[in-house]
Order: C-alpha cells, then structure tokens, then sequence
C-alpha cells in the first residue's frame, strides 16, 4: 500500500502529476525571480508551438539524440519539459553547455553537457570533402545544401555530429539516472536554440566555418541574390565572424558609428567590469555584436542596445 508525504510526494512516494500549464507558469515566475535576484538576462528556451526544432541544424541535432537508444524513455519526458518553458536559461559555449531547468523543487537544477573536442584530423578531413562544395555564409547556416553534404556532415563517425560516447552530462536534481528529464530537456533545448543561432553549433563543437566557406566564396554570395536576403552589416553575426577582416571595403562598405559612442560602450562595459561576453548575455545578444559595436561599426545595433546598456550602470 503506498503512502502519502506532507512535503509534497504522492502516493507511493512519487511525486503529484503537474500539468504542463502548471510547469510553464512556475517556469516563468522561477525565471523572472532569478533573474532580478542576480541582475541578469536569462536565455530559456521557448517554442512557438509544440515543434521543437524546424530548421536543419535544430532538426539534425534532435535526430541525433534520438538515435541514441539508451535515453528514449528520458527523451520523451525531456519533450515536455522544453515544450513547456522549463529551460529557463541555456548558454552555449566551446565544447559545453549550461542550463537551468525548473523541475519539482523551488529552485531550478543546474544541468551541465560536455562534448570533447572534435579532432582536429576528422575536423581537416571534412573540410577537405566540402571545400568549393558550399557557396556562402547563409546556405552553410540554413542547411540549404545538397543531400549528400548534409549527410556527411551528419555523420557521427566522420562528420559534425558527436556521438554518445563523446558526450558526458551532469543534473544537480537527485535523479539517479545517467540522462534525467532534465537533461533530456537540455538536449532538445540546444535544437531550439540552433533554429535561431545556427553558427553556435560550430561554436559547440569547437572548428571554425570559415575554413569551409572561403573569402571568395563569402564575396560571391554578397554581390549576388544572396546579398538581397541578408544585411552585409548583419552577415557577420550569422556565423559569428567579422566580415571586415574577409572582405575588402569595396565589396562591404565600413559604416561606422560616432567615435565617442563606441569610447562610450566600451567604458560601460569596463566600468561594470564585464568581458564582451559577459555583457552580450546581459543585452541578449552575441559577443560578435558587441565587438563591432565597440570597433565603430554595427550602427542599428548600437542604437537598439545603448540605452539597456546604460540601465546597467
């Protein structure tokens, strides 16, 4: 017969079922309070709809957790966690990522998911299969590229994609199991993520797109079609990269911001004490940004960040 805790377990000893509409509202109240408490934006992870991913990075790398038999159970619960706003914050770095996820408890669990480097050899290896194969920046980060590349790059032994023996993870919740729930909901949070920022999954993984995609090719896609779709100004946040340093002035003119805003966002940052990094995470945006903002450039950017930049201080 099972038994019934006051401190919130159900009957035998399992916790009370909670609603996704329950989950996403303590999500949210969890988050805001979090994130006046420690001063900072958080990045969580929220879905238009119940689809997780709908680009191709996002969808390829969901396909790839999913092939890992071992976690199917954890992944289908790990669904619904993200579904319902319980990434409350997600940070993606060089061969690691960092959540907070909103489980049972008042607090959210601190989730850690570590990729080791790809190898440098493998890393060459691909590049020498797909160099002169992709045209630009943009069909690189929208996937629009010929099946056959796409499947290599997806390819855990040879491509991009890591394979379960490559990947290690960590959940402060008192969970057991090597994937919990909220990892698993980690997991798809980083497919979420790549929708919107594909160049972090090349951020992730440690290689540099560029060695892919040559400085001709990057010309090329500017003076062509491709040049219609996307801001020159704006194509180096695509990938992450400075445009400036590949390209000459007469294909990408320099636009450049007045000198003494440029000295004045960077004297913020200073006084704060943040690195460029740091302080992307505070505006919500990318260290990329913040690096050509304090460099002169990246005008419609510097307009929309200044005044909550000066909220900071």
């Amino acid at each position: 017969m099972g038994w019934y805790s006051s401190r919130g377990r159900g009957w035998g000893g399992f916790a009370p079922y909670v609603s996704v509409a329950e989950l996403g509202a303590k999500a949210e109240q969890t988050a805001a309070r979090i994130a006046k408490k420690e001063k900072r934006v958080l990045h969580g992870v929220k879905l238009a709809g119940r689809t997780i991913a709908k680009t191709f990075w996002g969808k390829a790398w969901c396909d790839n957790i999913e092939s890992y038999r071992d976690y199917a159970y954890r992944l289908e619960r790990g669904r619904k966690y993200v579904r319902c706003g319980s990434v409350i914050d997600l940070s993606i770095e060089k061969g690691y990522v960092q959540a907070l996820v909103c489980g049972s408890g008042r607090n959210p669990y601190t989730v850690t998911v570590e990729i080791k480097p790809m190898p440098a050899d493998k890393w060459q290896a691909l590049v020498a299969r797909m160099t002169g194969k992709i045209s630009s920046l943009m069909a690189l980060a929208a996937g629009k590229l010929p099946k056959e590349l796409l499947s290599d790059f997806c390819n855990t032994e040879t491509g991009l994609f890591p394979n379960p023996r490559e990947i290690d993870f960590s959940c402060s919740c008192p969970d057991g199991a090597s994937c919990c729930k909220h990892v698993a909901a980690v997991l798809y949070g980083i497919g979420a993520r790549l929708d919107d920022e594909p160049e972090l999954f090349f951020t992730l993984r440690g290689v540099d797109p560029k060695s892919i995609v040559s400085a001709e090719a990057v010309v090329d896609s500017l003076t062509a079609d491709a040049s219609s779709e996307i801001e020159a100004s704006d194509l180096g946040d695509v990938f992450g990269i400075s445009l400036d340093e590949e390209v000459s002035e007469s294909v990408v003119p320099e636009v450049k911001l007045q000198d003494n805003l440029a000295a004045q966002f960077k004297a913020i940052r200073k006084q704060l004490g943040l690195s460029q990094f740091e302080l992307a995470r505070r505006l919500d945006t990318n260290q990329t940004t913040i690096s050509l903002i304090e460099r002169g450039k990246c005008v419609n950017k510097a307009a929309f960040l200044i005044k909550p930049l000066l909220a900071l201080r």
